[in-house]
């Protein structure tokens, strides 16, 4: 591979344009996606080019050592990186969402983890495993999955409910069970390869276990209300589900947008038998159109809420009800519209799209493995609508 050398002379990479980075790293990023499907890792020195431009490090507060930046500014770049691989630009999205417990971790520790430039966070979501408080800190065993990027990562963490010496569950100040992240080397843990899916192979989004391990109160925290933050400023107002959809909705916008990109490219070429050039049907070409539209619309739409949100945002207090309903309905909207221009280029480029290898197959595979994550639910709709008109009298929507 003839890597791309990232010209930063003279300058910090944080205090450069993610997005102008990552499109520098992406044919080389394109040139490594076989090996990635195939070994489920991140090959070297792609790896250290993506580190080198900070792009694990985009939400990651300045306190720590990261660039904070603005949620559209992430969207842009993991979408970018995206376009040339969805599996690169899902473990770029996750190590970005794991970086966002940083905030709510004491100094001292959230250093010590990302003093690493190549600190990479890797967990699964929550599950039953419990957490048994000690002195100075938590024993904990049990195991975990769906941890994209954990075959990059440095440090691993465990989602899990408090259990109380007495055997009660700590509960928060709603009254609900605490969810607690316990951060931890990854040497800690046994990995469990059992990563087989048909798309977003690359992400390596394995399960891991853990036996007797002690983890000490300062590398715990939890996540649960933007407002115990130790960092002010808008970024960290938003809340974490808020950007994890944000994140999700980056790698949908590139894979669709390197699908509508290399369709018009076969469109152009391809003479399906008995028929007139793709590029030359009335049909073909309203469909694109159309399909263009509905993706640059969302896009829009997305960011100016974004903006807005981000305008309004408070220093300390999370954003309300109304910016977090924008902000689900607006990544619902974007990951729906994307999933929709993936499949019209499959159906639209006839066999073309059915072979290993071809600019479709991999990334209609990925695709259809996002729709399936939690954030591309079809039941984020009825959650907003039911909030539309009804309010969150129990405080359930994030």
């Amino acid at each position: 591979m003839n890597h791309v050398s990232l010209d930063t002379a003279g300058h910090d990479a944080g205090s450069l344009d993610p997005v102008v980075l990552a499109r520098a790293i992406g044919p080389d990023i394109l040139a490594a996606a076989d090996e990635i499907e195939r070994t489920q890792a991140i090959p070297e020195p792609l790896l250290s080019q993506l580190h080198q431009a900070h792009l694990a490090r985009i939400l990651l507060p300045r306190s720590a050592g990261g660039d904070e930046r603005d949620p559209w500014t992430y969207l842009h770049a993991i979408e970018e990186v995206s376009r040339y691989d969805g599996s690169v630009g899902w473990n770029l999205f996750v190590a970005n969402s794991a970086a966002l417990i940083a905030p709510f971790l004491p100094l001292e520790t959230a250093r010590t983890i990302f003093t690493d430039p190549r600190a990479w966070v890797s967990w699964g979501p929550p599950n039953e495993c419990k957490a048994m408080a000690v002195p100075g800190g938590y024993l904990v065993d049990g195991e975990w999955h769906f941890a994209s990027g954990s075959r990059q990562a440095t440090w691993m963490g465990a989602h899990c409910q408090v259990q109380e010496p007495d055997g009660s569950l700590r509960r928060n100040r709603l009254g609900r069970p605490v969810i607690r992240t316990l951060l931890f080397p990854k040497a800690r843990t046994v990995p469990i390869e059992n990563w087989n899916t048909i798309g977003m192979r690359g992400t390596a989004s394995e399960g891991y276990r853990v036996t007797g391990l002690f983890v000490p109160e300062a590398f715990s925290g939890t996540r649960e209300d933007p407002a115990l933050r130790r960092d002010p400023g808008p970024l960290y107002a938003f809340t974490m589900q808020g950007l994890y959809a944000v994140g999700v909705v980056g790698v949908a916008f590139g894979i669709a947008r390197a699908m509508l990109d290399d369709f018009i490219a076969l469109a152009l070429q391809k003479t399906p038998r008995g028929l007139q050039r793709l590029a030359d049907s009335p049909v073909v070409q309203a469909s694109v159109a159309r399909y263009e539209a509905s993706l640059g619309a969302a896009r829009a739409w997305l960011v100016d809420i974004l903006k807005d949100v981000w305008a309004n945002a408070d220093d300390i207090a999370p954003i309300g009800l109304d910016a977090r309903v924008r902000v689900r309905l607006g990544c619902a909207h974007a990951i729906a519209a994307a999933i929709e221009v993936a499949d019209y280029v499959y159906k639209s480029a006839g066999t073309s799209a059915i072979f290993r290898g071809t600019p479709f197959e991999r990334r209609f595979r990925d695709m259809h493995t996002l729709s399936q994550q939690i954030q591309s639910r079809d039941s984020h709709f009825e959650a907003v609508g039911r909030v539309m008109f009804n309010g969150d009298p129990n405080g359930l929507f994030l």
